[in-house]
């Protein structure tokens, strides 16, 4: 695991768009030969989703030969809904970049077998190759996706019933109204995640503090979804300082004397 801090949160997001640029650029995708790429949704992309536009419109960087799948969507909402994941990466990444639309894939909430949605969800991702790089975010409490703690650590994607606190915490995106946050959605595992050959988490803010210490110093546990990551061989943390605030100051030496080898 690599744990990588910066100052705030606009060097995170920085950092992670010229990483996705670099790893992309390293890969040389082609027409039959794409790069892989697993996106989240959230207030904490936003920024990197920015950066990324970016680079793109200044001819840096093309997502034309890139495949996409997101972590997950709500149940029951459209793909025209302001708050469903379909919406979100619409209008704030993908009508603005070169990539195909059917390239982009992301979980159908609305359809009428959702068991079938995620198995099919899964064998589409294996049919591309497999992720190259999978990008998320972490809650609070450690989730990762809709992966929330007691999530079984080789869960695939799946239905779940979404917790009271992701349901609050939600709320803001629904005016403040938690009975108009849908309780269910479609996520990939975290096993699907592991299975990825790069995992990158950003994470910034003190809200996030008391997860990255049970995830990057703690024992590896369900009741942490985010502490998975402790095995897999190529997992990065992209945090700010406030979110790494609660890290032993061994850790972070250790880290930062760590990555004056690295990208």
């Amino acid at each position: 695991m690599r744990v990588i801090i910066k100052k705030d949160k606009t060097e995170v997001a920085e950092w992670a768009a010229y990483y996705v640029a670099y790893c992309i650029g390293l890969f040389h995708p082609s027409l039959d030969h794409h790069f892989v790429l697993g996106l989240p949704t959230g207030s904490t992309p936003l920024g990197m989703y920015k950066a990324l536009i970016s680079l793109y419109q200044k001819g840096k960087l093309s997502f034309k030969h890139v495949v996409t799948f997101n972590m997950d969507e709500y149940v029951g909402l459209p793909a025209s809904h302001p708050q469903s994941y379909h919406f979100f990466m619409q209008e704030n990444f993908f009508k603005h970049i070169d990539i195909l639309a059917q390239n982009t894939h992301i979980p159908d909430g609305m359809c009428h077998d959702l068991v079938k949605e995620c198995e099919a969800y899964e064998m589409a991702i294996k049919h591309s190759g497999g992720v190259h790089l999978f990008i998320g975010g972490v809650g609070e409490d450690g989730h990762i996706a809709f992966n929330e703690p007691f999530s079984s650590l080789q869960s695939r994607t799946r239905v779940k019933t979404l917790a009271a606190s992701t349901i609050k915490a939600n709320a803001r995106f629904f005016n403040n109204d938690t009975t108009k946050v849908p309780t269910r959605a479609l996520t990939v595992g975290l096993q699907t995640l592991m299975d990825a050959r790069e995992v990158l988490i950003l994470a910034t803010g003190k809200q996030k503090a008391a997860a990255l210490k049970l995830g990057i110093e703690g024992a590896i546990s369900h009741a942490c979804p985010l502490s998975v990551l402790q095995q897999h061989p190529h997992a990065i943390i992209l945090c700010d300082e406030e979110a790494a605030s609660l890290l032993e100051k061994s850790t972070i030496d250790y880290f930062f004397e760590v990555e004056k080898n690295f990208f």
